[in-house]
């Protein structure tokens, strides 16, 4: 890429992380995100270094997939007047992370009415708990409780999803050939694989 440092030794001027931990706590999943703003050209002490760093915490219920608590806090923020502002992300709460999700939150929390920090947060925690849903799943394939990803689910929760999860789409033709999502090797081989009446 142009004007990037393949050398690494180039000091970044800001620095954003983004980080979750889901935890399943039975009928409902804990996620912690966290995201933190830095400047690494400042940490020997000529700037501020650290600018954000901010957490969201909810709980999911694995049924409908629907935050049930929300709480938003502010490690390190610019103004004094910032954290006033967290309290309105229990506002989160009823909403469900399935279709529709981003533009409630942005339609909630956008601009004058959120924290542009706290806000993204938000946004992106929904394909976080999908992914820690089909984490708990495939913990269960690994303890032999259950056959797969989907058995007994219905329709696959990444229905739509994304180009591999389309209706009709490569995951479909795969599973309609034997595939069975977190069975076999990783990543899966490819759709003519299981055609061919090959299995894994």
């Amino acid at each position: 890429m142009s004007g990037s440092d393949p050398g690494g030794t180039a000091v970044p001027l800001h620095r954003r992380s983004i980080e979750y931990e889901a935890f399943d706590h039975g009928d409902t999943l804990a996620v912690v995100g966290r995201l933190v703003d830095s400047r690494p050209w400042a940490e020997d002490g000529r700037s501020v270094a650290r600018v954000h760093d901010m957490e969201l915490r909810v709980a999911v219920a694995i049924e409908g997939l629907c935050i049930t608590e929300a709480e938003a806090l502010m490690h390190t923020f610019p103004h004094t007047e910032c954290p006033g502002i967290v309290a309105a992300f229990a506002g989160l709460v009823g909403l469900s992370v399935a279709r529709g999700y981003t533009r409630a939150v942005q339609s909630r929390f956008g601009g004058p009415s959120g924290c542009t920090h706290l806000e993204q947060l938000a946004r992106s925690l929904g394909p976080v708990v999908i992914q820690a849903v089909t984490s708990r799943r495939a913990l269960a394939v690994s303890r032999g409780e259950v056959e797969d990803l989907v058995s007994g689910t219905g329709s696959p929760w990444a229905r739509d999803s994304c180009h591999i999860w389309a209706e009709g789409g490569v995951a479909d033709q795969k599973m309609d050939a034997g595939w069975r999502p977190g069975v076999g090797p990783y990543p899966s081989p490819p759709l003519e694989f299981f055609r061919s009446g090959r299995r894994t």
